[in-house]
């Protein structure tokens, strides 16, 4: 009977409290009470930490879009999560792409020239799918794992301690506004002493000592609260400076991502030596030479000059176009002859190549057996 009498007596003075504080809150934006105002220094804290959490959410959540596009793979991760077991692994979309360039590149035949393409191209895009895999797992725990923690700990608890703060400070404000009125009160009882029994006055100073003693506490309890939330937003300092090393540690998961794909697509550039000519062909068959790299211009010279041995313009080419003699050559890639004035070739083979006066500079004439055609000299490689 006496815990529930106590529950009952607390449960009231709890409603009173609430009572109280949801009056000084309506009559403050009414203007018809007055309000403490914190000092600058804690205004300046509580607009740093608020535009810290909105920043951080926003940057995090991007970067969870930049990581994983697909947003149906996001909601899953995020209820794995909350359930706290580990998602199930997925293929990403290099590797599935590698995969399907594999296949096509089997069935086509690795003999062939698009079919072994292929084939390397998928390899390529399997390494760059696992490079991928290897950037969102570092950068889910060294970046977005310490912003989540700000988010969901520290602002939580900042959160907290300043919707206390703001209780304690409608506490104090509450208790100066009834002081007010009791000294008012106590005021007018002074002045219609002569109409009023003498116990009315003691009523009113009694309630004024009251009044000024709640006051009293609900300052000191609004000032200790203060200092809590300035120690806890003072920390915001450190997690700005506990973000950039997170930040210094994605910037780093990045380049060496970027990194590892520049060089399995470099290395991939080697090896295939050129676009497929028959691609070229069957898209323009009025083009001109075929392109012998798809990055020249990113790679640079040093490395088109080390690409397996591809000859663009050497100076036996120059002179084999300015005399009448011919010349063996031997294939560096194959080629499929994009009408009749062409002569196909197989890589590795050797051919008899000549000039004939006024034919492009990009193209020599080929002769293999009865066979004669024009042949791109950026397929070929003069043999001394």
């Amino acid at each position: 009977m006496n815990i529930m009498d106590f529950n009952v007596k607390k449960l009231a003075a709890d409603a009173g409290t609430f009572l109280s504080r949801a009056v000084q809150f309506t009559e403050e934006k009414l203007g018809q009470a007055e309000k403490t105002e914190l000092d600058a220094h804690l205004e300046n804290l509580l607009s740093k930490a608020e535009c810290t959490k909105i920043w951080t959410e926003k940057i995090m959540k991007q970067t969870e879009v930049l990581l994983q596009p697909n947003p149906n793979a996001r909601i899953e991760e995020f209820v794995y999560e909350k359930l706290d077991r580990k998602a199930p692994s997925r293929v990403n979309n290099p590797e599935l792409l590698g995969q399907y360039m594999i296949d096509a590149g089997t069935e086509f035949g690795p003999g062939t020239a698009y079919g072994n393409a292929l084939i390397k191209c998928g390899e390529t895009q399997k390494r760059i799918g696992t490079a991928d895999r290897e950037l969102i797992q570092t950068s889910a725990l060294n970046f977005l794992t310490p912003l989540r923690n700000f988010i969901e700990g520290d602002y939580k608890t900042i959160a907290k301690e300043r919707k206390l703060l703001q209780n304690k400070r409608l506490d104090l404000d509450a208790a100066k506004t009834r002081l007010k009125k009791a000294k008012t009160a106590e005021a007018k009882s002074s002045q219609l002493n002569s109409a009023r029994p003498e116990g009315d006055n003691m009523i009113w100073a009694e309630e004024v000592t009251k009044s000024e003693q709640e006051v009293r506490i609900t300052q000191s309890e609004f000032d200790r609260q203060a200092e809590i939330t300035r120690l806890l937003l003072e920390g915001i300092s450190s997690t700005h400076a506990h973000h950039l090393r997170c930040l210094n540690d994605f910037v780093e998961a990045q380049m060496t991502y970027y990194a590892q794909c520049y060089q399995y697509m470099l290395d991939l550039q080697k090896q295939l030596g050129s676009f497929p000519s028959s691609y070229l062909c069957n898209n323009n068959h009025n083009a001109g030479t075929p392109v012998p790299s798809a990055l020249p211009n990113v790679i640079g010279s040093s490395a088109m000059a080390s690409t397996s041995g591809l000859v663009i313009s050497s100076p036996n080419i120059s002179d084999l176009k300015e005399s009448s003699g011919s010349r063996k050559a031997r294939v560096l890639y194959d080629y499929d002859a994009a009408n009749s004035t062409e002569l196909s070739l197989l890589a590795d083979e050797v051919i008899t190549v000549f000039s004939i006066f006024g034919m492009d500079s990009d193209w020599l004439m080929g002769e293999r057996g009865n066979q004669k055609g024009k042949v791109p000299i950026t397929y070929l490689e003069l043999l001394n």
